[in-house]
């Protein structure tokens, strides 16, 4: 039975105390099924990482309400990587060597991703990313439950020239991974649309950074030449906040230079005044403010769990809350936590996700979802001003990039391949 097949409720905020840093166990049992949680619970990830530990934690906490898997309770085990990215290699290697977990759910940035991914492939284990990345991968342990770009950031730039008229573009990012490969897509896909070279601004600035008063001054700049200007933010983490305030500084109004984020939620609002942003917009796959029985009732339990009617919900926790659930039926439909018939039983699982549809696994490893475009209300919710009419299934790898349209990624016979050539009919590799 799943959490979505059980009752929903019987949670509490106790349950928090029960998991800490470290190795402690929600279920201190010596026959539990032990999951993994790799998020970052300090460093400047924490501001979006921390919550997602918390949900990890109730879906469990809910699960073994329900009668755990395989009648066997779920016992958590977290570890706090620091928002350093090799180090979430050595803890990644600790949960699965040391701690001895049958899965993990875990990691925001691509560089913390790209660091865990030779321990889960020469370990064997199973990894659940949760969060928006830039494509251009698929590893056979890896599901990939967060947005790939044509799930988000095509779908935003084609909403910003067919609805707004932008004609200029400012790609302003954190320079790391995510950022860099998903603007060389953007930058491609623009060029290809007919954008001029002059009229694409890309700017990248370190993990942290805090002084935007000359990148903000630039973008006005940029956007005063006669043309609709928007800037296409996947600035990540902390920094996001003296942006904001940087924007609301100089006046910068969404009428006259809309941002459109990747990388900030309701989580990320919750830090700050956001009046003054009010009408920038955010693309995701699921807003806090769905109106759906399976939204109402996943914020009734959160609330519940956390003992905080304040706290809000994000994508991402919903990303794990889809993937947490398929992995909970492949288990039962493999009768097994061993990965190689878990990755194999997972395929084609189908679960509801919290927008009203259903979401399934695929064989590149990559899930169907919405996408939404919304606008920032003054209480850090978001409007949906566009969605798409179905859901899109996630690709692995790029069709705007020359070097990427051949390939796909199949995990099923008999290509069995994460970078298969579909011209040269030869598997590249698991990942690039």
């Amino acid at each position: 039975m799943t959490v979505l097949q059980g009752a929903i409720k019987a949670v509490g905020a106790a349950a928090l105390g029960l998991t800490m840093l470290g190795a402690t166990p929600v279920m201190a049992q010596e026959d539990t099924i032990k999951v993994g949680i790799l998020h970052s619970l300090s460093g400047t990830m924490a501001i979006s990482e921390t919550t997602l530990k918390d949900a990890m934690l109730m879906l469990i906490d809910q699960q073994n309400a329900a009668g755990g898997v395989l009648g066997r309770q779920l016992e958590a085990v977290v570890v706090d990587p620091a928002s350093d990215w090799p180090l979430f290699a050595e803890k990644a290697r600790e949960l699965i060597e040391v701690n001895g977990v049958d899965v993990v759910f875990g990691c925001w940035t691509s560089v913390s991703r790209k660091s865990v991914l030779p321990v889960f492939e020469e370990l064997n284990s199973i990894l659940f990313y949760p969060v928006q990345y830039e494509g251009e991968e698929s590893q056979r342990n890896v599901f990939y439950t967060g947005a790939a770009p044509n799930q988000q950031a095509i779908p935003a730039v084609d909403y910003l020239m067919q609805e707004e008229g932008v004609e200029r573009w400012v790609l302003a990012g954190t320079d790391y991974v995510y950022p860099q490969t998903t603007n060389k897509i953007l930058e491609q896909y623009l060029r290809d649309s007919g954008v001029a070279e002059e009229d694409i601004m890309i700017n990248y600035t370190p993990f942290g950074h805090s002084d935007w008063q000359t990148i903000v001054s630039d973008i006005v700049a940029f956007g005063s030449e006669g043309k609709k200007t928007a800037v296409v933010s996947t600035i990540n983490g902390d920094a996001n906040v003296p942006f904001y305030r940087e924007l609301a500084n100089q006046g910068v109004d969404a009428a006259d230079i809309p941002v459109v984020a990747f990388s900030v939620g309701e989580e990320e609002l919750s830090g700050f005044d956001t009046g003054p942003l009010v009408g920038h917009l955010a693309a995701w796959n699921y807003f806090m403010s769905e109106d759906t029985p399976e939204n109402a009732a996943f914020i009734e339990a959160w609330h519940e769990f956390i003992g905080n009617e304040d706290r809000v919900t994000n994508d991402p926790m919903e990303a794990h809350y889809i993937g947490f659930n398929m992995w909970v039926e492949a288990v039962e439909a493999a009768g097994t936590t061993d990965p190689d018939a878990v990755i194999d039983a997972i395929i084609g699982v189908e679960v509801p996700n919290l927008t009203g549809g259903v979401s399934t696994m695929l064989p590149n490893h990559h899930i169907t979802k919405p996408v939404l475009i919304g606008e920032i209300q003054d209480d850090g919710q978001f409007f949906t001003v566009w969605q798409t009419d179905g859901l899109v299934p996630g690709d692995a790898w790029s069709d705007y990039l020359p070097e990427s349209a051949p390939l796909i990624a199949d995990w099923t016979d008999p290509i069995m391949c994460g970078n298969y050539n579909t011209e040269t009919e030869t598997c590249g590799g698991s990942a690039m």
